[in-house]
């Protein structure tokens, strides 16, 4: 077995924006390094260094490889034990080859939400891929969605080269939990990676669990990526969390996609409403858990008139904006979230507000569908003219 290097070296880390050095290893986060002192609340960073979509993609003629890697997990003090690690799945050539649950390294214990942290040392762990196919291959490590994963080694018994450009347009989507999608069955189960495998797409999931807040460092940081493909799915987490009012929401979303435009002024931006979640609807947050541990709302209903947001609010509002705006921006488009997740689909949110791993299956091929296929926002466009112009932007 041959070490190969996992950064600077033929290794490519996709889905990170940082790539932030530990005393062991490389720690993948989702935003880029300037971010972090922007951020209010300490719950941002611990979303961004969850690595929904983060892979480590290369080509190898190996049949056998192995990745070292130290995973951190909670633990709340009274559990029987850590919070599962989740899964680690390799691909070859697009296929999935594998999938084993990661290591366990570290734990955090925690007496309950808010509360101190202890950390309790771990050690790396190795996970070992081995019968793969002969020949040259394209591999993907998905690292699993729910648990920080630091890289320190990458061993394989043949050759490890850089992977070729394949063409596929570069797709960045920003959205809440429910498109990080903690709960989904493995990495590859995200609804946002199910849909860019339909659609012939490479994700980069800048999703903030509980933090989708129009916050400007993300609408800066997607402004200055080099994508061909934009989704911005909003509305649960401000209203969860009474984040605006109606009076200031609708400027904060004209701000959002005003600085995604500096740099993106012709790629396909597609605003996704938010998917169905009966307690919200017609109610506005907070939100707490009933006995049951269900989502509820303690928000006044009557207080939607005064200018506090639901769902259906933000629904009519995100709608009205986006047809405003297309008047001069044609490339600008609205999806209803309930057209991933409607009322007919409730049953499968355990909670009342996160679908179930087969629900984010189902989001991720309803999206491709509607977004993918010829005549939705993201379908490829013919070339341009010569002399003319296709309207698009790539990089």
């Amino acid at each position: 077995m041959r070490e190969y290097p996992l950064v600077g070296g033929p290794v490519e880390v996709r889905g990170a924006l940082d790539l932030e050095r530990t005393p062991t290893g490389v720690l993948p986060r989702r935003l880029p390094a300037w971010t972090k002192e922007q951020y209010q609340d300490p719950s941002v960073y611990g979303g961004t260094v969850m690595p929904s979509g983060v892979r480590l993609v290369f080509r190898t003629d190996a049949r056998v490889l192995e990745f070292e890697l130290l995973t951190s997990t909670g633990q709340l003090d009274g559990d029987p034990g850590p919070r599962p690690t989740g899964m680690l799945e390799l691909t070859v050539d697009g296929v999935l080859a594998g999938r084993q649950r990661a290591p366990l390294g570290h734990v955090v214990r925690m007496a309950g939400p808010g509360a101190a942290q202890r950390l309790i040392p771990g050690k790396p762990g190795t996970a070992r891929f081995a019968g793969l196919p002969a020949g040259m291959k394209r591999v993907e490590l998905w690292l699993p969605q729910q648990t920080p994963t630091e890289l320190l080694a990458l061993r394989a018994d043949g050759e490890v080269l850089a992977p070729l450009p394949d063409g596929r347009p570069r797709w960045v989507h920003h959205g809440s939990s429910i498109s990080h999608c903690l709960e989904a069955d493995g990495p590859t189960g995200t609804w946002p990676v199910v849909a860019a495998a339909l659609g012939g797409a490479e994700v980069t999931n800048l999703s903030q669990p509980g933090n989708e807040m129009l916050d400007p460092y993300v609408a800066r940081t997607i402004r200055d990526l080099p994508v061909d493909l934009i989704s911005l799915k909003t509305g649960v987490n401000i209203v969860a969390r009474t984040a605006f009012r109606l009076r200031t929401f609708g400027p904060a979303v004209h701000g959002f996609l005003d600085t995604i435009r500096d740099g993106h002024p012709d790629t396909p931006l597609l605003v996704v409403s938010p998917v169905s979640c009966p307690a919200l609807e017609a109610r506005p947050g907070p939100t707490g858990a009933g006995r049951d541990g269900r989502i509820t709302a303690l928000g006044d209903p009557a207080d939607v008139a005064r200018g506090a947001l639901s769902l259906q609010v933000v629904r009519d509002e995100l709608a009205r904006i986006v047809a405003a705006r297309r008047a001069h921006d044609p490339n600008l488009h609205h999806l209803d979230g309930r057209d991933l997740l409607g009322p007919d689909d409730v049953d499968d949110l355990p909670d009342g507000l996160h679908p179930s791993a087969a629900a984010y299956r189902r989001m991720g091929e309803r999206f491709a569908a509607r977004a993918f296929t010829p005549g939705g926002p993201f379908a490829p466009r013919p070339p341009a003219r010569p002399g003319g112009s296709s309207g698009g932007e790539h990089g």
